[in-house]
């Protein structure tokens, strides 16, 4: 997770982590943070309550530490992790009223096994020695199931809507996401965090955790704290996408006047000046450079930079020398330099790396066509003074919502977000201002939308098309396939396209629904951990998944999108070349009208026609129509 915390992470945007911060910094605005709120006496204090609570965890640390050390491997570890550890700790979280179950809970026709209960809210408690994304063994009747597995199948089907699960080293707070596309979660390391004395981290984890923000029996699960909280950050993050559009117009104008006025960029002038570079040929490659900056963002954000057991001390000097995000600390300290352009300079570097151009650092080339040297060929020749990158940098990291500016979590932001703030900018029509004193690149209104029929796909129809078009085939794909071999093969050999991809939208709903079918099959699990979830997802992106689009930017998104979501690390981007294609498959035409010949209505002139020429060509084809041909 992005921020101050090392021993907590949020996955799938659960609680992102912006929403993290604001509530150990006490924000007002979210509510349920006096000390009232959490069963304290008025005149108490949280951080003293939670300082009394860390003073007597690390107590119960220190002995389930001492009785599990030289534990026999016939043991289980249950009865220490349990007594001697969480269900201590539980009870400084305010789960006095924690109730052991012998017996398994029946919901449908599924036997469900939770170990513990407070009020509406399952609580799962496992041995130190089990892995919570290992299917677990299983009693007599009892399905094999990982606990995270069991737990969030419990949460799907049943009323509950939060739990906990925890084999004394991780704490992990779900949430039901039937309705969600993907795994969504809070976890905790309490291994790191008591053996290295994270007290930053346990405030965090007093203030979400405790008893007082989760359900209580016979009040609606809406209104408790967590869901409040929830609600909220779901709104503003909505509002703070909104603000990111605005960010990313305001970042490419201050780009593509910051190039315009550096004073050793005279060839890219001329060439502007002379029409060899269009206006929209250098708008291209300003959005270009500014997803390359976005995509870099959230990968170094997600750890996806190096592959798996890449060398500490590479990823080290990565990060203070070399990384995008450390540009995003930087920028506020260079607003005001004109005078130098060596953070362009060393971005340019970082850029080489990732094409391939540089070797060094193990950094893994990622190739593809947004690192491609024909990508951003003048700009990748040009300098950039300091001020103009750190304005850029400070409207791509930065939103101000409810007069609050807050810092854009890349890592959490879906990949259908991205390309929504794509879509935005399908509005507006880039210009320049050729000032001879100070010449300026900005945006006007457009007709771009229109012309090239790039419209964003919601996501409720994005939904719905997966339920009326991909689930049939799925259940037919799969009705004669008996072992679960023949079922992924059978999966697996699914195709699907896309003739009008954008960024990625439906292309990323089908692989997460076809993913999470193979994880099924490929755990045995009902609901499948985290990570067979992400390993299904790879599986399925390399195999299944195709699409085209006639706009280059789209592409490009496309593949950073499904890049991203398939977590990869280390993997080239050209691995997708083949899979997402440039090229315009929806002409808009059948075999039966084009034999009977192209009717005059297509020839009616639209947003930004040039009327005189649309007419000229509805004659020229009446006439071609009719046989007389020019």
């Amino acid at each position: 997770m992005s921020g101050e915390f090392t021993t907590a992470r949020s996955e799938g945007g659960l609680l992102p982590p912006d929403l993290l911060q604001r509530i150990v910094g006490n924000d007002p605005e979210l509510g349920g943070l006096a000390p009232k709120d959490y069963g304290l006496a008025a005149t108490d204090r949280l951080g003293e309550a939670a300082a009394r609570a860390w003073a007597k965890v690390k107590a119960y640390w220190a002995a389930f530490r001492a009785a599990t050390a030289d534990l026999p491997a016939a043991e289980s570890g249950v009865t220490q992790t349990r007594q001697q550890w969480l269900l201590p700790l539980l009870r400084e979280l305010g789960y006095g009223e924690a109730e052991y179950r012998a017996g398994a809970e029946i919901v449908g026709e599924r036997r469900y096994l939770i170990s513990h209960r407070a009020g509406p809210v399952p609580v799962h408690v496992e041995s130190f020695r089990q892995d919570l994304d290992r299917a677990a063994p299983a009693a007599s009747g009892q399905r094999r199931m990982s606990p995270h597995a069991l737990l969030q199948e419990y949460l799907n089907v049943s009323e509950a809507t939060y739990g906990l699960v925890s084999n004394g080293l991780r704490l992990r707070l779900l949430r039901d996401n039937a309705s969600l596309t993907r795994q969504a979660y809070v976890e905790f390391d309490l291994e790191a965090m008591l053996d290295g004395g994270v007290w930053a981290d346990f405030v965090l984890l007093y203030l979400v955790l405790h008893r007082s923000r989760l359900p209580r029996a016979g009040v609606e699960a809406s209104q408790c704290w967590l869901e409040q909280w929830r609600a909220k950050a779901e709104s503003q993050g909505t509002r703070a996408l909104g603000e990111l559009r605005k960010g990313v117009e305001a970042a490419i104008t201050a780009l593509g006047t910051g190039f315009l006025t550096h004073p050793a960029n005279d060839d890219l002038r001329r060439r502007l000046a002379s029409g060899e570079l269009s206006v929209e040929g250098y708008y291209q490659q300003l959005l270009r450079l500014v997803y390359r900056l976005i995509f870099l963002f959230a990968a170094e954000e997600r750890d996806l930079v190096f592959p798996a057991g890449a060398d500490a001390a590479n990823k080290r000097r990565y990060r203070e020398h070399y990384a995008a995000s450390r540009l995003r600390d930087m920028a506020r300290k260079h607003l005001t330099d004109e005078r130098h352009d060596d953070l362009w300079r060393a971005l340019r570097v970082t850029f080489q790396l990732l094409s391939g151009e540089r070797q060094g650092l193990g950094v893994p080339a990622l190739g593809g066509g947004l690192f491609d040297a024909e990508s951003c060929p003048e700009l990748d020749g040009a300098l950039l003074r300091n001020d103009a990158l750190a304005e850029a940098m400070r409207y791509l990291s930065w939103v101000r919502v409810a007069k609050v500016t807050r810092r854009v979590n890349y890592r959490d932001m879906d990949a259908e977000e991205l390309g929504g703030v794509y879509e935005g900018l399908l509005e507006r029509q880039p210009q320049l201002l050729a000032d001879p004193l100070q010449p300026r690149f900005e945006f006007v209104g457009s007709g771009q939308r229109k012309q090239t029929g790039s419209y964003y796909t919601p996501t409720p129809l994005v939904q719905e098309l997966i339920r009326s078009a991909l689930e049939p085939v799925i259940a037919d794909r799969l009705k004669g396939a008996k072992t679960a071999d023949e079922r992924k093969q059978a999966l697996l050999s699914i195709t699907v396209c896309d003739p009008a991809c954008g960024s990625g939208h439906f292309l990323l709903a089908a692989a997460r629904r076809l993913a999470d079918e193979l994880a099924r099959i490929e755990a045995g699990d009902a609901e499948p951990s985290p990570a067979q979830l992400r390993a299904a997802l790879r599986q399925i992106i390399r195999h299944c998944l195709y699409g085209v689009d006639v706009n280059p930017l789209a592409v490009d998104l496309c593949k950073l999108a499904l890049w991203l979501e398939g977590h990869d690390p280390g993997r080239p981007l050209t691995f997708l070349d083949h899979h997402v294609k440039l090229g315009n498959s929806l002409i808009g035409a059948t075999w039966d009208l084009l034999a009977g010949g192209i009717p005059d209505v297509a020839f009616e002139p639209v947003t930004g026609d040039e009327k005189p020429i649309a007419s000229a060509a509805k004659k020229r084809n009446r006439q071609e129509r009719s046989g007389h041909l020019t």
